[in-house]
């Protein structure tokens, strides 16, 4: 069974770099491409720009979970992946995680080749803990604080970075103690979750106390609210040079992966740093 700590591990051995996760939202709503990518032959194209660009991993969600966001109801969410990933696992060998907190959409996902749950709600909903362990998948567990309705709503920590990471490795625990093994789980701090851009720059600043830890370590800022506050813009194509950026900067502080919306601009930065580091 799939090995996210092998497959890191592989990548960084052959390549130098952290692996790549490409973000495919087909959703109406998703805050940064939100319904560009519903209908199949927009879907087919995005896959196939995502492959060009060199994706590593191709991250499916089918429900935005940006502030404010509307539920999405489960019979319709599944309606929106599952025909997706089943094409993407029919047609290609890359690696597919599903981005979702719902057991279900889990399940029917993994069930057709998902091989990573990247779950916001670090696996706490009913029968989530259940799906993972029995399916031998690996899994990416978040910090969130605050429901998706609320969770930009004034947030407020003592200590950012000790709660989050305090968090992510009892939810790690909890894990490990259910049956999942250690190779197979990822933490992923959550920028942008509950989190003011002072409590995010504090994260990113201190994520060399996440990468010491033995989990490989997710980072995902790419075009969030954090890189258009720093860069005072508004514009999504405005927010693409910054992310990129960030993401050379989380791979410098040791992160494993970088889930991203421009495959190709983060790629070929990546390819800049390693050459002339």
């Amino acid at each position: 069974m799939f090995s996210i700590q092998k497959f890191v591990d592989r990548k960084l051995q052959q390549d130098g770099m952290p692996v790549v996760m490409g973000v495919l939202n087909v959703t109406p709503d998703s805050f940064s491409d939100g319904g560009r990518f519903v209908f199949p032959k927009a879907v087919e194209a995005r896959v196939i720009e995502l492959q060009a660009g060199g994706v590593d991993i191709i991250d499916v969600g089918g429900e935005s979970t940006r502030p404010g966001a509307i539920r999405v109801p489960l019979s319709e969410e599944l309606e929106r992946v599952i025909p997706v990933v089943e094409w993407i696992a029919t047609r290609f060998d890359t690696i597919i995680s599903i981005d979702t907190y719902k057991p279900e959409v889990m399940r029917e996902a993994i069930a057709v080749g998902v091989k990573i749950v990247n779950d916001v709600n670090a696996l706490c909903a009913d029968g989530a803990m259940d799906v993972v362990v029995n399916s031998g998948v690996s899994v990416c567990l978040m910090h969130k604080k605050g429901a998706f309705e609320t969770m930009q709503d004034s947030p407020v920590y003592d200590d950012v970075q000790f709660e989050v990471r305090e968090f992510l490795l009892a939810r790690a625990g909890c894990c490990e103690r259910a049956g999942i093994a250690t190779d197979k789980i990822i933490l992923d701090p959550g920028f942008g979750f509950g989190k003011t851009l002072a409590h995010n720059k504090s994260l990113f600043q201190g994520l060399d106390a996440l990468t010491a830890l033995k989990y490989p370590i997710l980072v995902g800022v790419s075009r969030k609210r954090m890189i258009a506050e720093i860069l005072s813009s508004t514009s999504l194509h405005g927010r693409i040079n910054g992310s990129a950026v960030a993401a050379v900067l989380a791979a410098l502080k040791g992160v494993n992966i970088v889930r991203v919306h421009d495959v190709k601009e983060t790629v070929s930065a990546l390819k800049v740093m390693k050459s002339l580091m």
